[in-house]
């Protein structure tokens, strides 16, 4: 399976971090924010990905080249004007979808997570027209209490609370190219895309455990950077003891 990460942003709340240089690029301990990403991509059995670059654009290649560090085969989209979530998917399609494999995982470039990556594509139920999306999802953060979507026990999703409880997108999902077959390109959004396809019955979601973070302020880089630091620290312990 091909994975996209969005990264095209202009990282508005992470200013002034991202004044000069764009969010993926943010260190974290001696990684950037994006290396946890294609890491966790390779280890899921992922080798195609695509990024697609619009703020300081030049910077993003230059800093991970073809992906070879990671064992990865990296594919740029540069976007001259920036095309939102649903645009940006749209004009990066080609890229990501073929006859042969008509499915993508699509990650926020934005969020840190230490979910089981090849765990979430295997238990993903098939994706085929009338079905056309699967979400990871996470109990509501501080930032967000009102949740996005409602999970049913059938563990598709609803706008209805009747039906479960609401829970938090986590910028991890997959996506059939059906999806996105009605769109057409430019500038537009995934989130009332989604909310349309979830009335219509079309997505299902499944509630991860792991950590998981939106990384979308200083304040939130801070504490990831401050947890990352921590688990080094508790490696090496656990080396030399």
């Amino acid at each position: 399976m091909k994975a996209m990460i969005l990264a095209a942003g202009l990282g508005k709340r992470m200013r002034p971090l991202t004044d000069h240089a764009p969010k993926p690029l943010l260190k974290v301990g001696d990684k950037y924010l994006i290396e946890f990403h294609l890491e966790k991509l390779a280890a899921a059995g992922v080798r195609d990905v695509v990024i697609n670059t619009h703020w300081l654009a030049q910077q993003i290649p230059a800093s991970l080249g073809s992906g070879e560090k990671w064992g990865l085969r990296i594919h740029y989209s540069h976007e001259p004007e920036l095309l939102e979530t649903s645009g940006g998917i749209i004009q990066a399609l080609p890229m990501l979808s073929d006859d042969k494999e008509s499915a993508f995982l699509l990650v926020n470039g934005d969020v840190y997570c230490e979910m089981d990556l090849a765990g979430f594509i295997q238990s993903a139920p098939e994706l085929k027209h009338g079905h056309t999306a699967h979400l990871a999802l996470v109990d509501n953060p501080d930032h967000n209490t009102g949740g996005d979507f409602v999970m049913g026990r059938d563990g598709m999703l609803s706008a209805c609370e009747k039906d479960g409880k609401r829970l938090t997108y986590a910028g991890v999902a997959i996506f059939h190219r059906d999806f996105f077959s009605a769109m057409l390109p430019g500038p537009s959004l995934l989130g009332p895309k989604l909310k349309e396809a979830i009335e219509a019955g079309c997505v299902s979601g499944e509630r991860i455990d792991e950590y998981w973070l939106d990384v979308g302020t200083p304040q939130r880089l801070e504490l990831l950077r401050e947890r990352v630091a921590r688990k080094e620290r508790q490696k090496a312990d656990a080396i030399q003891g």
